[in-house]
């Protein structure tokens, strides 16, 4: 297992050092920053300044490198927009992200799973019907729909939720949570069941059908015969032999929908990256851009680096290199 980490730890130092390559190349090929960092009645000294401050007078390669140093350090610059360092800045912003998409793909996990589990189990029942119709309509309607539905129901014609905003935080050691509190749930709910409806239905349709396919196999006529009961072949058979690709789907929806929740963040007003992000890329905030993507990197990368080790942990001949 051990000699199975490192060997996935080495790759994922390669992905990481060519991803920030491309994104710094990718980035900094678009747009002048100058031109909104400067107004147009600047002199020609006071630009040719403020390029060399930045370091734009650099070829690109020297500039890239410059910038791998900092990052390594954790530095990677000064937003040009709010003129604070780029990593307090998306620190500041990533535990709003982090709370709703945690809630958000738990939630529909824990209720999908066990959904999906049961219209496998009982695929002519009323129930299983009315469960792979919700899939359906998850999979149907826009999320940005969605979203206007849910505050136009629950917060306009009701008024029992809060159509945006995260509402009040609690501080816990430097760090802000709106989970925490009464009012921050409330804010909490309807971005959350906006952002968790298409990964509600992508958990139902993927147990249902490894499920149904499962119990069609000799292990579970083997423990039938063997006497064990029904709800012991679902939790201790079907689930952990449908677990994999149910751990691939749960770590790639994580890592989407943690690093793309721009639609429900704007709609919600939520101030998490998706929200910083897009007024970024407005503003041709480059360093927050850069700083964003690598992010994003990490996080998928990270999260590839996770599944594959549970994936040697529910297999073991991952782990022996036979499989």
């Amino acid at each position: 297992m051990l000699g199975f980490a490192i060997q996935r730890l080495v790759q994922a130092a390669l992905v990481v050092l060519v991803m920030s390559a491309l994104v710094f190349a990718g980035v900094f090929a678009i747009g002048n920053p100058i031109d909104l960092l400067l107004s147009p009645e600047a002199t020609q000294d006071i630009r040719a300044a403020t390029i060399a401050k930045y370091g734009f007078d650099l070829p690109l390669w020297q500039q890239y490198l410059r910038f791998l140093g900092r990052a390594l350090h954790g530095d990677f610059g000064q937003s040009f927009v709010y003129n604070m360092p780029v990593g307090q800045l998306i620190l500041s912003r990533l535990p709003a992200t982090l709370e709703l998409t945690l809630l958000a793909v738990f939630g529909a996990t824990l209720l999908g799973v066990p959904l999906g589990m049961y219209a496998g189990y009982r695929p002519h029942g009323a129930l299983a019907k009315t469960v792979m119709a919700l899939s359906i309509l998850g999979f149907s309607v826009p999320t940005f729909w969605v979203g206007l539905v849910l505050i136009f129901a629950f917060a306009v014609q009701l008024g029992w939720l809060p159509a945006g905003g995260r509402g009040e935080t609690v501080s816990v050691f430097g760090v802000e949570w709106s989970f925490l509190t009464l009012d921050g749930l409330q804010h909490l709910i309807l971005p959350a069941i906006n952002l968790a409806l298409f990964k509600f239905a992508l958990m139902i349709r993927l147990a249902r059908s490894g499920t149904r396919e499962v119990m069609l196999t000799d292990t579970v006529k083997f423990a039938r015969a063997a006497g064990l009961s029904e709800r012991t072949i679902l939790l201790r058979h079907v689930l952990r032999l449908i677990a994999i690709p149910l751990v691939t789907v749960f770590g790639l929806e994580f890592g989407s929908t943690l690093a793309f929740a721009v639609v429900t963040e704007t709609i919600f007003s939520w101030p998490g990256l998706g929200k910083l992000i897009i007024d970024s890329i407005t503003s041709l905030d480059r360093p927050v851009m850069v700083a964003y993507l690598m992010l994003v990197a990490l996080f998928f990368i990270g999260i590839n680096l996770v599944v594959d080790l549970s994936y040697a942990a529910l297999d073991p001949r991952l782990r022996k290199g036979r499989a």
